[in-house]
């Protein structure tokens, strides 16, 4: 099976590689993903039975100050992969990773597969807006999760009061690697079974010196507050 995977320098496309080491995970040289005619050349060229596409501009107060940015990424860079399988005659079978961030997290809640989404900031609208994309292909499954790589903290603080049933990236890697074996459709959540605030999470990922910051005491865009997800369609994971 010829699987091709895109963001491979990312936290998660790291550790797909470990999961898929045989796949192909084009540089971004290789296939940009905001050109269309590259992205068709590169996928046509290699003709992966299944394609992961992981690729995206995660960062919130980037996605709000450079919104062509991310628009021409997150959007049409998604339409553009689209575009390419679906001049595959193989089936390519297609993976969508999104967010927790397409859901406005104002409240204590669980959000699952069924739940309308209504994103808080510009990057979550782009995310919302590429799984709209991907449900034009039929053979494909949005994945959203939320993730963080098993590392310490790149940030002096963690938010006491923003909270997730996170994972780390080698997780969701997995959980994804199952996810294919199966070929889901639709929409699924890959989720951690527990809620627990990003000071928490920091702290499980080693990094035992973070400090702890409040959402009163941030200045920025707005942020999805509780990005808590549950599954009525797939299992929980256990955060370790």
């Amino acid at each position: 099976m010829k699987i091709l995977v895109t963001g491979g320098t990312g936290s998660l496309g790291t550790s797909l590689k470990k999961v898929f080491p045989n796949a192909f995970f084009p540089s971004r040289s290789e296939m940009d993903i905001t050109d269309a005619r590259i992205v068709e050349e590169a996928v046509l060229a290699y003709s992966p039975d299944v394609l992961v596409h992981t690729a995206a501009f995660v960062d919130v107060r980037g996605c709000e100050e450079d919104k062509l940015r991310a628009w021409k990424t997150n959007v049409e860079g998604t339409q553009n992969i689209v575009n390419a399988v679906s001049k595959l005659n193989n089936g390519c079978y297609l993976v969508y990773l999104s967010t927790a961030c397409v859901f406005a997290g104002e409240n204590e809640r669980y959000y699952t597969e069924d739940d309308v989404p209504s994103p808080k900031n510009f990057y979550g609208l782009t995310k919302m807006c590429g799984e709209v994309a991907v449900r034009q292909y039929k053979n494909s499954c949005i994945i959203r999760t939320n993730f963080v790589p098993r590392q310490k903290w790149k940030y002096p603080k963690a938010f006491v009061d923003r909270f997730g049933t996170y994972l780390f990236s080698d997780q969701v890697a997995q959980g994804i690697s199952e996810v294919l074996q199966k070929k889901e459709k639709g929409t699924i959540h890959i989720v951690g079974d527990r809620r627990i605030s990003m000071y928490e999470l920091a702290k499980l990922a080693g990094s035992k010196d973070v400090g702890e910051l409040t959402l009163e005491e941030y200045k920025g865009p707005p942020l999805t507050i509780d990005m808590s997800l549950s599954t009525r369609r797939w299992k929980q994971y256990k955060i370790l």
